[in-house]
């Protein structure tokens, strides 16, 4: 596994969707679109063929993450298989299953696990230093409740997990893709927010964050939209305790900006 730390391509975890060539418009035609309440595109634009959770982007593995890798990636890593998961025997109990959809590098999910020790979270991550990162954590604080699966998630959901599996679901500060016409682009839309739901067991809940307003309403929306999932709030949600302050998050609070959280849950 070594060998392949040096490598310069890395991954990221965004959304990428694969338009057919024949929607192509102009860009002030594109521009002036806007997307339905329940994220579906807006006439005239084809909907994307092909979703996909990353694009490549370059980064660095160091050198105490390449030591994790080698050291605890053969029991935390698992491998991307097209079968369905057998989380008792991958985790090596039977535990409440929490997905996480792109955990960057891994702080506020070694947090969680920790403070949540009941609980199993598969973890899906495709930037290396990412992986390395939360590699590292866990070897730190001991953690054993967290496997990684460095898979495009998309996948991941179609082929490891059937439905009614999962206890809980985070994603947390995807990429806003501040603008207008890249809209399309965000992770939290209609087709991807119907597969999650489908796999949340009755009472099981999904939670977003993010520190884009726009995105965080589109985030209402299209989860309000899902005949599977009902809202604990009237709007947004109280910071769950269990979700730290990233150095992040903290960062953006003292210059003003705001974060906000969405969390629905599976109807009985």
């Amino acid at each position: 596994m070594g060998q392949c730390l040096g490598a310069n391509l890395q991954w990221a975890i965004v959304t990428e969707l694969i338009i057919s060539p024949d929607s192509a418009r102009p860009a002030a035609a594109s521009a002036a679109a806007a997307p339905a309440p329940d994220g579906t595109p807006p006439p005239g634009v084809a909907y994307p063929k092909t979703i996909k959770s990353f694009v490549r982007r370059a980064g660095r593995t160091t050198t105490g993450q390449a030591k994790a890798f080698e050291e605890l990636g053969p029991r935390f890593v698992l491998p991307y298989t097209a079968a369905p998961l057998n989380a008792d025997a991958a985790f090596g109990r039977n535990a409440p299953l929490v997905l996480e959809i792109g955990f960057g590098m891994g702080e506020a999910t070694a947090h969680i696990a920790k403070v949540r020790p009941d609980d199993n979270f598969l973890c899906c991550e495709v930037h290396e230093p990412g992986v390395g990162a939360l590699l590292k954590r866990i070897g730190e604080h001991g953690l054993t409740n967290i496997r990684i699966l460095q898979h495009d998630a998309v996948e991941v959901i179609d082929n490891m997990l059937p439905p009614a599996c999962l206890d809980g679901i985070h994603i947390f500060f995807p990429d806003p893709w501040h603008k207008k016409k890249h809209n399309k682009r965000r992770l939290i839309q209609s087709p991807l927010v119907a597969k999650l739901a489908a796999r949340l067991k009755p009472g099981g809940y999904l939670h977003c964050a993010t520190d884009w307003q726009p995105y965080a309403e589109q985030m209402l929306q299209v989860l309000g939209a899902e005949p599977l999932l009902a809202n604990t709030a009237e709007g947004f949600a109280p910071q769950p305790d269990y979700r730290p302050l990233t150095k992040f998050e903290n960062r953006g609070l003292r210059l003003g900006h705001g974060v906000w959280d969405v969390v629905f849950v599976r109807r009985s």
